[in-house]
């Protein structure tokens, strides 16, 4: 009987381990759930900056993947959660990190995407405070939308601006490499 109720306790233990993890102070959930949409984590990771940590990034679809490109270039539904961990980050320096992962991620061809970058970067003019969590999701013939704790900031359409946005973290040229590897389950 007590093997059983060991036995018992090691696989709740397992379940309650793998619904959540943590990321330093950040619970990482296994599960989200935005625009009618039930997503599975793909991974997470920390985005850092001259040895600091920025932010939390943890990248949820609908089925699992390892390949950063096939992700952003799918039109299915998915979503990027970004917990703000660091009091350092604020609109101006967010905006200014957004500018360079549109270049880095179309290889500096940003024209057609003009207007919805700038849309997308108004988004985060507001004041950026640690523990901030923004939600950026996709869906399908609806675009991308962003939420700043739980507030809808707007929506862009278009995959070719979804393509462009999730290549930020999971392209050839990422935001931050480990944390790219982290989003990808790496």
């Amino acid at each position: 009987m007590k093997k059983q109720i060991f036995t018992l306790f090691i696989a709740l233990t397992s379940v309650f381990v793998s619904a959540q993890k943590t990321i330093g102070d950040v619970k990482v959930e296994a599960k989200l759930s935005v625009e009618d949409q039930n997503l599975t984590l793909n991974g997470a990771g920390t985005r850092e900056k001259m040895f600091m940590d920025m932010y939390v990034g943890s990248l949820y679809v609908t089925k699992k993947s390892s390949d950063g490109n096939a992700i952003s270039a799918a039109n299915e539904a998915m979503a990027i959660k970004l917990n703000i961990v660091s009091g350092l980050i604020s609109s101006e320096k967010m905006i200014s990190a957004i500018n360079e992962g549109f270049e880095n991620s179309t290889g500096k061809k940003t024209a057609p995407l003009k207007a919805k970058i700038d849309k997308f970067k108004s988004f985060f003019k507001d004041i950026i405070n640690k523990k901030d969590i923004f939600i950026i999701v996709y869906v399908p013939n609806e675009g991308v939308s962003v939420y700043k704790n739980g507030t809808k900031k707007g929506t862009i359409d278009g995959l070719d601006f979804k393509k462009a946005l999730f290549g930020i973290w999971l392209g050839n040229n990422p935001a931050d490499d480990d944390l790219k590897a982290g989003m990808l389950g790496k």
